[in-house]
């Protein structure tokens, strides 16, 4: 059975090359736009949509059932842009072309990161193509390192690390080590950058869209112990198959009565700024995730 197993994730693994190798040939513009078509019309016939309308219904009680269900369908094509683009990152992140643009004081803030060469903490969430921050810290010369949820099959694992290193920087994978390979980016210098907008159910409990999480606390935990400062950074898709990135000023973390980062007060926060980037921008957000199982 175990041997099956191998094989049928080898075969599987097979087809993900090929469907890569397809996108690849395509160019980024075509990929991308082939996704924001054909994800919609499969993704309303899956499970997952389910969990999409049930999410949308607890975050925006105030809206008609059709908005939400708008909502849902510009959700299901972020996700094939976002899936579709994936064999093109290096070629997204393209400043030259006018793919990518940022305002002057992300700029600024970019610049004063990679001059400083001290650690950094960067959040991140499920927001337009969600791979894209990690590539432009690294693009812009910041020593990085970013946290990653492994893929089951590992054939396929291997191949989106080899995708990935060379334009991301080192790739921590979660799990038990993680923490104590967080903690070593930060001890080398490294801007470590995490996304932290899903379930952790062994986090603290605080709100989102009116409503209790379980969150992340890495983040802040990391923070509290390092004293490094910590940035948001999101991308904004925009017509054109073009982005804007957003870096925040440091943030001005809660503290307990000994001066220390208040880890639970501080994930709130985190979570409360991730909950306005959303409402900005309904449609680019992961809706598919149980986030209030």
């Amino acid at each position: 059975m175990k041997r099956l197993q191998t094989i049928g994730e080898w075969l599987l693994a097979q087809l993900v090359r090929l469907i890569f190798a397809l996108l690849r040939a395509l160019g980024p513009d075509r990929a991308s736009n082939l996704g924001a078509w054909v994800t919609p019309r499969l993704g309303v016939w899956t499970r997952n949509h389910k969990h999409t309308m049930d999410n949308l219904r607890l975050a925006y009680p105030e809206k008609t059932e059709a908005e939400r269900l708008e909502i849902a369908k510009e959700a299901w094509a972020n996700l094939g842009r976002t899936a579709c683009e994936y064999p093109h990152l290096e070629a997204l992140f393209d400043v030259a072309n006018g793919r990518v643009e940022a305002d002057e004081d992300s700029k600024r803030r970019f610049e004063e990161i990679r001059v400083s060469g001290k650690p950094v903490l960067v959040f991140a969430a499920h927001l337009a193509n969600w791979e894209l921050p990690a590539v432009a810290a690294f693009k812009l010369g910041q020593p990085a390192a970013i946290l990653y949820r492994t893929p089951n099959n590992r054939f396929i694992a291997a191949d989106i690390v080899a995708m990935r290193e060379p334009i991301m920087g080192q790739l921590i994978p979660a799990g038990i080590a993680a923490p104590i390979r967080m903690a070593d980016a930060l001890d080398r210098g490294l801007t470590l950058g995490m996304l932290i907008d899903q379930r952790f159910g062994r986090g603290p409990r605080v709100p989102f869209f009116g409503h209790p999480v379980a969150a992340n606390p890495f983040l802040a935990r990391l923070a509290r112990r390092f004293g490094t400062p910590v940035h948001g950074l999101r991308a904004v898709r925009l017509p054109g198959n073009r982005f804007r990135l957003e870096l925040t000023p440091a943030l001005d973390l809660p503290r307990d009565a000994k001066g220390q980062v208040d880890v639970e007060a501080s994930t709130a926060m985190v979570n409360g700024i991730i909950e306005g980037w959303v409402r900005e921008h309904p449609g680019q957000w992961l809706w598919m995730h149980r986030r209030w199982r």
